[in-house]
């Protein structure tokens, strides 16, 4: 799997802490954008803990991902607050090996996940085979796999990354996209380190919300995923 993050609003800080004062002063926009770092610091903290998350909305994050499987953008993409463009197995031809995603529970079990490549090997041939019979890649596809990987990029805002980030990190997701959660959480707090410093799953904010469902690992999961303390805000 690989994760970067392309782009992003400039300044993001800046801007969700002029746009927090907005909402409550009389200054014009140009001296709201002037206030302090140490001030935007403050102010962002406030809104994130008061729960004003609209003002996140006035900034996005753009991210390539590439080498995730089917099974893992299928559930991405029912984060419907977000934009994607994804490699079309419909206009693309995949003539050579396709590097499937394995998971992790097969590497203990070498009988099964021999088993598990040899099918795999064999549903690519097939599909190779069809191609080379004429069969349009759009029907050829059909026998491609789950485990087939695939790339995209997304563009997400960062309220919608909160909530991304809230059921995605957590330990109750499934294990790829947590996977990428976390890398794209972890580039989110490189460019802005205040606005996702409370980011992830609930544990980190308080008791875990999951109730009966609870992985039970909660101070592990702080340990790995808690933002470094007092992070400055980018000015």
């Amino acid at each position: 799997m690989q994760v970067q993050l392309l782009s992003h609003t400039p300044e993001p800080e800046k801007l969700v802490a002029a746009a927090a004062r907005l909402c409550y002063s009389a200054s014009g926009i140009a001296s709201l954008l002037a206030a302090d770092t140490a001030d935007a610091a403050r102010l962002i903290r406030k809104v994130l803990a008061l729960g004003h998350f609209s003002v996140l909305e006035h900034v996005s994050f753009s991210f390539a991902v590439e080498d995730i499987s089917r099974a893992c953008s299928h559930q991405l993409v029912r984060h419907r607050l977000a934009s994607y463009s994804q490699q079309s197995q419909r206009y693309v031809a995949f003539k050579d090996e396709l590097a499937v995603v394995e998971p992790p529970s097969l590497r203990e079990r070498p009988e099964l996940l021999a088993r598990y490549r040899q099918t795999l090997a064999d549903v690519q041939q097939l599909y190779r085979d069809l191609l080379s019979a004429g069969i349009p890649a759009e029907d050829a596809r059909f026998v491609l796999p789950n485990a087939a990987p695939t790339r995209l990029v997304m563009t997400m805002n960062a309220r919608e990354l909160h909530h991304f980030f809230s059921l995605r990190c957590c330990r109750r997701a499934q294990w790829e996209i947590r996977a990428l959660a976390i890398a794209m959480l972890q580039a989110c707090r490189e460019a802005a380190p205040l606005l996702f410093e409370t980011a992830g799953p609930g544990c980190l904010r308080g008791p875990c919300p999951e109730g009966a469902f609870c992985c039970g690992a909660a101070e592990q999961v702080r340990t790995e995923l808690a933002a470094p303390p007092n992070p400055p805000a980018r000015s």
